[in-house]
């Protein structure tokens, strides 16, 4: 075996986002998995230091992240209208990742396997709901950046997204909203 798992990662630069929508800067898989992980460190970090309650370790949720579309080198990326359109499709599409995270798996030394394995599978409970969190809020991040640049096509994926993370009912994500959102809208100049 020739442990293509570290080669096919270093693919997720060549798999855009946002698909369906028409962008003004397109965003690749690999950017996106740095902002989740950003962004999934800082919600851990919150909800441990200022808000006071816990939950999983930070370091965990950042390397978590990282690798939460890494089946997306093998599938591509699937347009969430697509993906959650009905229940037979989101479940039919969770299977495709789960054989296409298995699959780069199988493409790692058999002594790494298990350091990798739940994070390539999104599995590990203590840690899912920080990155569908913090997956969500770069969902958001992306919206107001498109917005910012005049594109009027995000705005109900704006609406949407926001709608979803207030569902989520999760503190230090709430907390983020409140406290850090609105600098996101900024150019470089107002920062």
């Amino acid at each position: 075996m020739a442990n293509e798992f570290y080669a096919l990662l270093g693919r997720m630069r060549y798999i855009t986002r946002w698909g369906l929508m028409r962008n003004t800067y397109s965003e690749n898989i690999q950017e996106h998995s740095h902002q989740v992980a950003v962004l999934a460190h800082a919600l851990a970090l919150i909800r441990r230091h200022i808000l006071k309650l816990e939950g999983p370790d930070p370091d965990r949720c950042a390397a978590a992240a990282l690798y939460h579309d890494a089946s997306e080198t093998l599938t591509g990326d699937m347009p969430t209208p697509i993906k959650y359109y009905n229940p037979d499709i989101k479940d039919a599409y969770k299977q495709v990742e789960r054989i296409a995270g298995e699959r780069l798996l199988d493409m790692l030394p058999t002594e790494l396997r298990s350091c990798y394995e739940h994070d390539v599978l999104e599995d590990d409970p203590a840690v899912l709901p920080t990155i569908k969190a913090a997956d969500k809020l770069s969902a958001y991040i992306k919206c107001i950046e498109e917005q910012k640049a005049g594109n009027t096509e995000f705005d109900s994926a704006a609406v949407q997204t926001m709608r979803s993370m207030q569902e989520m009912q999760m503190p230090e994500l709430n907390w983020f909203i409140d406290n850090c959102l609105e600098p996101f809208s900024l150019n470089i100049d107002q920062l």
